[in-house]
């Protein structure tokens, strides 16, 4: 396990399966650790044949590619959460690693940095030589064992798949209809009335997944989900051309097989990326990158989180001046600092 740390910030990273195992933030006054974890981690229990590792360690924050796809020689996700980094170059504050594995023929590497008074995980991860478009997400688990309220920028349409995550009922089962559409999260078609995604849970158990597609005219996407009784808020924050879509990912309760086995609650996945093959379609999501041979394509991802007593709503989050100002629906407000060429510089070039 590497840790890395600076003024008010510190994570864990484990390079076996290229995860983020957790973070903290100090702010407030209040030491902040959002990330999820399921309850088989780190017990002795034994797992049914083919369960992936990224399952087995399920948790923290990682990166899928290719997102959402298995196959008899990959494991769902792809390699990136599931097999070795190799560390190139590691300080006190920052790391470089690359998988060693390839994902659909590209080199991958994975850039981490820390910030002396940013309350912010920087992340970039650049392919090298890609032939073809490869779905990709990043895959931060929030832990919400006391609920949360869930706000984003704002969105075209939110969709769910043409299949729930769980069909059959003696394994599980998912609240939400599918395929559903709405252009208002607060009123999602589900099997019974409607379901408002912008709280968590909704529903007693279940396990569902629905996808924001981004609106046109804006360029820093952003996720925040309250955690009022904890009194903090955990950040999600990415440039929308190279992630137009944020993923939802809501576990609670709703599998029932190994090794979730009805005890996997409290989890929101917040995954952001570009995987139109959930929904069966582009939707106007095309590839951020060219897919040419020998092309190199980066992209950068922020988490983080800031202490939110005031339990609200996010209403707005915008970023000037290195400045990121989080205003809440009733006027609660933190502005923290944000190192904006980590977040908004992408690379799109050949090689």
């Amino acid at each position: 396990m590497i840790e890395l740390m600076a003024e008010g910030i510190s994570l864990r990273f484990d390079p076996r399966i290229g995860q983020i195992v957790d973070f903290t933030v100090t702010d407030g006054g209040q030491s902040i650790s959002p990330l999820h974890k399921a309850p088989w981690v780190d017990s002795e229990e034994e797992f049914p044949d083919g369960v992936p590792p990224h399952l087995k360690t399920l948790g923290g924050d990682f990166f899928c590619a290719p997102f959402g796809q298995e196959t008899e020689d990959m494991p769902l996700h792809g390699w990136p959460a599931n097999s070795e980094w190799l560390i190139d170059f590691q300080t006190m504050n920052r790391l470089c690693a690359r998988l060693k594995k390839s994902v659909n023929g590209a080199k991958l590497t994975k850039e981490i940095e820390l910030r002396d008074g940013h309350p912010f995980v920087y992340q970039r991860h650049t392919f090298t030589g890609l032939t073809l478009d490869v779905p990709f997400s990043n895959h931060a688990n929030v832990s919400l064992p006391n609920g949360g309220i869930i706000s984003t920028s704002r969105k075209r349409e939110w969709r769910t798949p043409y299949w729930p995550v769980e069909i059959d009922p003696i394994r599980g089962r998912s609240g939400l209809s599918y395929p559903g559409q709405s252009f208002d999260p607060r009123n999602f078609p589900a099997l019974k009335g409607t379901a408002d995604l912008t709280h968590y849970p909704w529903f007693p158990c279940h396990e569902d997944f629905v996808v924001g597609i981004e609106a046109y005219d804006h360029e820093l996407g952003w996720t925040a989900v309250t955690r009022p009784v904890e009194g903090d808020l955990f950040l999600s924050l990415r440039a929308t051309k190279a992630m137009p879509m944020t993923m939802l990912w809501h576990s609670n309760g709703g599998r029932d097989y190994a090794p979730w086995s009805g005890r996997h609650f409290g989890c929101l996945g917040v995954e952001e990326g570009w995987a139109p093959h959930i929904l069966g379609r582009d939707f106007g999501v095309n590839a951020p990158f060219s897919g040419s041979q020998g092309s190199i394509f980066s992209v950068c991802h922020v988490i983080g989180a800031v202490s939110w007593p005031s339990q609200e709503a996010v209403d707005t989050i915008s970023l000037s001046n290195s400045k990121l100002a989080v205003k809440g629906e009733l006027g609660a407000l933190n502005t923290v600092a944000l190192s904006t060429e980590r977040l908004m510089k992408e690379v799109d070039a050949g090689a």
